[in-house]
């Protein structure tokens, strides 16, 4: 249940948590609000605020389930039978990406071939083989191996007409990348925050997740000691992304490898938190709603994509009733637009209606 909460949790941020921090500011604009405004933007390049987050921790996620779904596959079915599961996941949740992004809706150029959906798709489908064909040694192995080698790639391997080492946007070699060999549709110009090279970190951002996942399935452990761990590992990622942001800046645009690191971090202590208290405090009735998103987060992303629930909130709070309610008014629509997000997830829930892949 911890594991879906958080899901839920990091949804809870995609599905409309910005426009009611917007709606707070609008109806008190004090320091808070402001602080909290700030955090759910991206950083331009260089940084990190905890919108720089919920992507990453996405997709640490994505490799923490992995570790229970294809272990179950490989007791059960075998190794073929996990493989072909990850295989045909991957394919229809990199579909779903191109749908999501407006599918043939526009002209062939506008066909975005990387986006969000695609990232999952790419990184479920690395980490996962390397779950089916290697064991703990080698899924560290290959985890490290990523994160140095994206780094010794970016850091000294010149870009054509331009220098090694230059991390400034547009003339890093993940750009340069982007620019010569991704086609289509590029979310920047000439370049994608979710291109080709920067995949790779990507996929040891999922293989993380895997680790995380295979400690707190380890029956042979206590409870409090997987939230110590889980706490002092994610310490120690920060930090250690924090020193190397020294040389190798952290830039989620890039996903550097130094990103990865303070992401997963940062996830794992959210995610020791989530297991403390709702796992071994028992403190659940809090987290339910955010177990409504979190058990059907595909879902509800591709609701908030093809529903406007803004304007349905409108309906119900807008015209007269919103400018009687002053400066609450942003703040109403917001509100009623999560309700109605919360509510169609709960709804789903009760009825037991999942999206599966």
């Amino acid at each position: 249940m911890s594991l879906d909460a958080l899901r839920g949790f990091n949804m809870f941020w995609i599905v409309g948590a910005d426009a009611l921090v917007a709606g707070l500011r609008a109806a008190r604009d004090n320091t808070v609000f402001q602080d909290l405004a700030y955090q759910l933007e991206h950083v331009a390049w260089e940084g990190f605020h905890f919108e720089d987050l919920i992507f990453p921790m996405f997709v640490f996620i994505v490799g923490v389930s992995l570790v229970y779904s294809l272990s179950r596959t490989i007791e059960e079915h075998g190794r073929r039978a996990a493989v072909m599961r990850i295989v045909r996941r991957s394919l229809l949740l990199y579909l779903l990406g191109i749908f999501y992004y407006g599918g043939f809706n526009d002209t062939f150029e506008q066909i975005r071939l990387l986006g969000v959906l695609q990232r999952i798709a790419l990184c479920y489908l690395g980490a996962g083989l390397i779950f089916c064909f290697w064991g703990l040694r080698g899924r560290i192995a290959w985890c490290v191996g990523l994160l140095v080698g994206y780094w010794l790639v970016l850091s000294f391997v010149p870009v054509p007409g331009g220098t090694a080492g230059n991390f400034a946007e547009g003339q890093n070699l993940a750009n340069w990348v982007d620019k010569e060999f991704l086609p289509l549709r590029k979310w920047d110009g000439d370049h994608d925050p979710e291109g080709l090279l920067s995949t790779l970190p990507a996929i040891a951002n999922c293989l993380i997740g895997v680790l995380v996942g295979m400690l707190i399935r380890d029956s042979s452990r206590r409870e409090w000691q997987k939230v110590a761990y889980l706490i002092v590992a994610g310490g120690l990622m920060a930090a250690a992304g924090w020193g190397w942001n020294e040389q190798f800046p952290v830039i989620k645009k890039i996903w550097t490898s130094s990103f990865v690191l303070v992401a997963c971090g940062y996830s794992c202590i959210l995610f020791a938190l989530f297991h403390l208290v709702i796992e071994i405090c028992r403190f659940r009735i809090w987290a339910q709603p955010l177990v409504w998103i979190g058990m059907n987060p595909i879902t509800i992303y591709l609701l908030v994509n093809l529903v406007d629930i803004e304007a349905i909130a409108q309906r119900l709070v807008g015209g007269q009733l919103n400018t009687y309610l002053g400066s609450y008014g942003q703040l109403a629509i917001a509100i009623v637009g999560l309700l109605l997000v919360f509510g169609v997830a709960g709804f789903l829930y009760r009825r037991k209606i999942f999206l599966r892949l």
